[in-house]
């Protein structure tokens, strides 16, 4: 990472924390008015690296960082959201666990589940629609696939 985008990511997080930002364009502004030279989709990659999020607190929209919520509740919640809206089929083979989702999104699904640290998850690995998911040994993987598959709103199970 450059030291002008590191940066960056700080100030970013500094405006998010001090200020109620309702968009990713006033976000743009400011940093423009900070000196950095961003487009609003430079500014979406930098507020998914940071983990941030839209949430309403005391009624209003704005974004916040993980390390501003309850970090067990964000990863979960984020696990949930992304997990049902992203993941197409899960299907188990062996200790491995392969997920498909739309072009460009299984990026998404991993990190959320690397911040969740499910004890049965040992790491993951993404491309751009397709998750490996190393279950750890002793895990019964049928119940983890379960348990995704609940997040997604289905319970069959599809073995190899």
């Amino acid at each position: 990472m450059t030291d002008t985008r590191t940066r960056r990511l700080r100030s970013l997080a500094e405006l998010i924390r001090s200020g109620a930002f309702v968009s990713q364009e006033e976000l743009t502004e400011k940093l423009k008015d900070l000196g950095f030279a961003v487009t609003q989709a430079t500014v979406s990659r930098d507020l998914e690296q940071l983990g941030a999020v839209k949430l309403k607190r005391g009624g209003v929209l704005s974004y916040a960082l993980p390390d501003q919520l309850g970090a067990a509740d964000w990863s979960a919640g984020r696990l949930q959201r992304l997990v049902s809206e992203f993941v197409l089929s899960v299907e188990a083979t062996g200790q491995i666990v392969v997920l498909k989702t739309p072009p460009g999104s299984a990026h998404l699904v991993a990190s959320a589940l690397d911040h969740a640290q499910l004890p049965e998850i040992a790491g993951t690995v993404s491309g751009d629609d397709t998750l490996f998911i190393a279950v750890r040994e002793g895990t019964t993987t049928s119940l983890f696939v379960k348990r995704l598959q609940r997040m997604m709103g289905q319970e069959k199970v599809t073995y190899a």
